[in-house]
């Protein structure tokens, strides 16, 4: 009777669901790294809820940022004790969002939220807001409903997910990895499908590599007196094509089931038209499948690039500026894993089944220390695109998904 009544509440949070969106998308949450100050004000506000739902713990463990005019970046956990002390049901979002990007390409403003009838916009609001909302919502539902905790109940908002977690999930087990229990049920709601039916387990080396290509600068009108950095980069990011066929294994677990290699960022070079560059820097975001070493992924692109550099008398710099090797999975058969999927039949009824994916998480720092942990929501998957949306819908589901897993009823 308990959970029934918790899910009908549920039901009835369309309001709060949009009221959080609001309030969450409002606090820009951008990390020095993307430009911003840091993730507080939008950490304020999320003690001040946490608060009002009468944690038995809540603690800010601050990670020391000279970077923001804080000091700090905050990360917040409240936990709310069961009858049972053991295991702890853990379910970790993360507060900051990526930049917007080209403005022109939103249709409202990225830090306003627009709501069109099922669907919520903004920036963040998928990632990772509806993973805030949707774990924080059924302990709101327990709370007003008087349910018991039959288990123990925590909740973890941390900063720096995009841009590495060196002041996030990272910094809090190095300091607070007492917080955890290899018995725990841990879910990172950062990941999944449309549907619902994908979760989590195992995730891909992640590499980012920058090459710098340094040339000759002179007048646009006189190229040969020059040696063309832009035309040296473009000529790399082509061959660097061939690193698919030359790492070409496959692997179903995941989804793309190849190791991918994908230019991304280029920085600015010359301000004008009418000069030939002598520097240009671009970045390749890499995502390799566990078979493979990613310093053997480096030292092929350096060949290529040291072979081009000969060609075109250029000079190009190979330098990897993130690696995240991954890290073992978790087993689809364990207890996480199983319960989500019980709740996911429970409630949506559909059955879900363990997968892989190239996307990183903060279930990777889990997973190296050895706490098995599974990502998964319903999501649409326009996490760092322009006109960001979820479905208040898949929310609201998702909640009642966690509100199982919380009260042992899958």
């Amino acid at each position: 009777m308990a959970v029934e009544k918790i899910l009908e509440l549920i039901d009835g949070y369309r309001d709060d669901i949009i009221q959080l969106q609001k309030e969450l998308t409002k606090r820009v949450a951008l990390g020095p790294d993307n430009g911003g100050s840091g993730e507080h004000d939008k950490a304020k506000y999320l003690k001040e809820k946490l608060e009002g739902l009468e944690p038995d713990e809540l603690e800010e463990i601050r990670a020391p940022d000279e970077r923001v005019a804080q000091g700090y970046r905050p990360n917040l956990v409240a936990k709310w004790q069961g009858k049972r002390p053991h295991p702890t049901v853990w379910v970790l979002s993360h507060m900051d969002v990526v930049p917007p990007g080209d403005l022109s390409l939103w249709n409202t403003d990225p830090y306003v939220v627009s709501v069109e009838g099922d669907k919520i916009i903004g920036r963040g609001v998928e990632d990772n807001h509806h993973g805030i909302v949707s774990s924080y919502l059924p302990v709101k539902a327990m709370r007003e409903s008087g349910s018991d905790f039959e288990q123990s109940v925590g909740l973890i908002f941390v900063a720096d997910e995009e841009t590495g977690s060196k002041f996030g999930l990272d910094y809090v087990l190095r300091n607070r990895g007492d917080l955890f229990h290899s018995e725990d049920l841990i879910i990172v709601p950062d990941g999944g499908n449309e549907d619902g039916t994908m979760i989590e387990v195992a995730e891909k080396t992640m590499l980012w590599i920058r090459f710098t290509v340094t040339g000759k600068q002179c007048h646009a009108s006189t190229p040969a007196k020059g040696r063309n950095s832009l035309y040296g980069a473009a000529r790399l990011i082509v061959d660097l094509e061939k690193l698919k066929e030359e790492f070409a294994l496959q692997d179903e677990l995941f989804a793309p089931p190849d190791s991918t290699f994908a230019p991304t960022k280029i920085e600015a070079n010359v301000p004008n038209i009418n000069t030939i560059p002598g520097k240009d820097v671009f970045y390749m975001d890499c995502r390799i499948l566990p078979g493979y070493d990613p310093d053997g992924i480096i030292e092929s692109a350096k060949k290529r690039a040291g072979a081009l550099a000969k060609e075109l008398d250029l000079s190009i710099e190979v330098e990897p500026v993130y690696k995240q090797v991954a890290a073992n999975p978790t087993s689809p058969d364990a207890p996480v894993v199983k319960a989500l999927a019980r709740a996911i039949r429970r409630v949506k009824g559909v059955d879900a089944k363990a997968m892989g994916i190239g996307g990183g998480t903060v279930a990777a720092f889990f997973r190296e220390a050895d706490l098995p942990a599974a990502v998964w929501i319903t999501q649409a998957d326009t996490a760092h695109q322009p006109n960001e949306f979820c479905f208040i819908s898949n929310i609201a589901a998702d909640a009642k998904v966690f509100a199982c897993v919380y009260l042992g009823e899958y």
